[in-house]
C-alpha cells in the first residue's frame, strides 16, 4: 500500500515540476501540490478525507440548529418580498382564503409574526345533528318559570304556549303556577281536539292555515286520501295545527267607566257599584312606582301591560288624576287591583298590591300613594301589573306615555 502511494506521490509530483518548469503553474500552487505529496507518501490522505467530511457535516448540523432557534422555518419577508418582485409580471399577489388576506388571517401557531396562516382546533367529541321534535311532549312548571322561560326553554313563541294550553292557562301568563303539566308542541302553532261532526276544511279555515298542513304533520297520522269534510279522525283526538293562530281570549280587566262601575262585578269583590263624579285627569301620566325599569313581563300582545320593579311595601302612586272605580281583590290572577277613571276616556290599572289604601269612588290626585306594591294573585315575585287603557285605542303600552 506504502508502495503504491509513493508511486501516485512520484507520478504528481513529476506532473507539477513540468508544469512548473513551462511556467504555467503558480509557486504556490506547486508548493501545495508538493505537500500533498508527502501527505500521501506517509498514508494521511484518507484519514484527512474522512475527517474533512464529519468535520464539514457537523458544520451543516450546526448552522441548521442555529436557524431553527433563531425561528426561520419559514422564509423571510425580504425573501418573499423578492419573490414577489420577480413574478411581478405574472401579477403574483399574496395568498387569499375565502376573499381574505394575509393579514386578515390568524398568526400562525408556528411562532412567526410575519406569516398567518388558519389554526386547527382539536375536538374529541362529535357532534350528531338534533332531529326536529314531531311529537307532542308535556313539562311540568318549576318554581320560577314564566311563560317567555319555557317558551324560549323549547324554542317556541309564548303565543303557542297559551293556545296549547287554554284549559290550564286560558290564555292568562299569570295563571302559570308550580306543578302544572303543560302541553308542549313540536313547532310553532296550536292544538285543537276533534269533535264529532267536525270538517278538516272548516278546522283549518278557523286557525288560518290549508288543510294540507295538517293532513301532512306525520303525528297527526291522517290519511292523506280521505274525504276533508267527513275525516276518519276519532274524537278526542288532539291534532298538532303547523302554524296555526287565533284572537286570544281577554284575561285583563275590560274598560270599567265611572259611569258604569257595575260592569267589574265578574271580576271580583273589589268591583264599585255606583256612578261616581270627581276630579279629571291631564292625559300625561307618571311611574307609578319609585323605580323605573321593567322586571317580569314587558308589554306584547299577549301581556298589554309591563311589570315594574320594586320590593314589597314600595309606594304605588296614582299615574293620573281621577276617580277610584274598583278597589279590592280580584278572581281572575290579579290579586289586589286598584283601577282608576280619568274621565277624559283613559284608564289605568294596578295589580298584586299588598295593601290598598283607597275605597270606591274616591278621588285622588297625580302622584298620591294609592297602595303599596306587593306580590298577590297569580305572582312569582313583588312588581306592580301596569295597564293603561283608552277607550278608542284599547290598551297601549305604558313606555309610550310613561313621563
Amino acid at each position: 500500500m506504502r508502495a503504491r502511494d509513493q508511486w501516485k506521490a512520484d507520478r504528481l509530483q513529476e506532473k507539477a515540476t513540468n508544469e512548473r518548469s513551462k511556467g504555467t503553474l503558480p509557486v504556490r500552487a506547486w508548493k501545495r501540490i508538493e505537500l500533498w505529496a508527502k501527505i500521501c507518501v506517509v498514508t494521511l490522505r484518507d484519514p484527512i478525507l474522512r475527517f474533512t467530511g464529519h468535520l464539514a457535516l457537523l458544520t451543516l448540523i450546526a448552522l441548521g440548529v442555529w436557524a431553527a432557534r433563531l425561528g426561520w422555518d419559514t422564509l423571510p419577508m425580504d425573501a418573499y418580498a423578492g419573490m414577489a418582485e420577480e413574478n411581478e409580471s405574472a401579477m403574483l399577489e399574496p395568498p387569499t382564503v375565502l376573499g381574505l388576506g394575509i393579514a386578515d388571517l390568524p398568526p400562525y401557531a408556528g411562532g412567526s409574526t410575519q406569516f398567518t396562516g388558519v389554526g386547527r382546533s382539536v375536538d374529541i367529541h362529535t357532534v350528531f345533528p338534533e332531529r326536529p321534535r314531531l311529537d307532542l311532549i308535556t313539562y311540568q312548571v318549576q318554581e320560577g318559570d314564566s311563560l317567555f322561560g319555557i317558551a324560549d326553554k323549547f324554542s317556541l313563541k309564548p303565543e303557542t304556549i297559551l293556545w296549547g294550553n287554554f284549559d290550564v292557562l286560558q290564555d292568562n301568563p299569570h295563571r302559570l303556577k308550580p306543578g302544572q303539566e303543560l302541553n308542549i308542541p313540536p313547532v310553532d302553532g296550536t292544538l285543537y281536539e276533534w269533535h264529532e261532526g267536525d270538517g278538516l276544511n272548516g278546522v283549518a279555515q278557523f286557525f288560518g292555515v290549508e288543510p294540507g298542513e295538517i293532513i301532512q304533520w306525520p303525528t297527526n297520522h291522517i290519511d292523506p286520501d280521505m274525504d276533508p269534510e267527513n275525516p276518519d279522525i276519532e274524537a278526542g283526538t288532539v291534532l298538532i295545527i303547523p302554524g296555526g293562530r287565533r284572537e286570544l281570549v281577554s284575561w285583563s280587566a275590560p274598560r270599567i267607566s265611572r259611569s258604569n262601575p257595575a260592569v267589574a262585578k265578574v271580576l271580583g269583590p273589589g268591583a264599585c257599584g255606583s256612578i261616581y263624579d270627581g276630579v279629571v285627569g291631564s292625559g300625561i301620566f307618571i311611574f307609578p312606582t319609585p323605580l323605573h325599569y321593567v322586571s317580569g313581563f314587558d308589554y306584547s300582545s299577549i301581556h298589554p301591560a309591563i311589570d315594574l320593579a320594586g320590593s314589597t311595601g314600595h309606594a304605588i302612586f296614582a299615574s293620573d288624576s281621577g276617580v277610584v272605580v274598583y278597589a279590592g281583590w280580584n278572581d281572575w290572577g290579579y290579586g289586589y287591583v286598584i283601577v282608576l277613571d280619568h274621565g277624559n276616556g283613559w284608564q289605568t290599572l294596578y295589580a298584586h298590591l299588598s295593601a290598598i289604601n283607597v275605597v270606591c269612588g274616591q278621588s285622588v290626585y297625580q302622584g298620591d300613594v294609592i297602595g303599596a306594591m306587593g306580590s298577590t294573585g297569580n305572582s312569582s315575585g313583588p312588581h306592580l301589573h301596569f295597564e293603561i287603557m283608552h277607550d278608542e285605542y284599547g290598551k297601549v303600552n305604558p313606555h309610550n306615555f310613561l313621563q
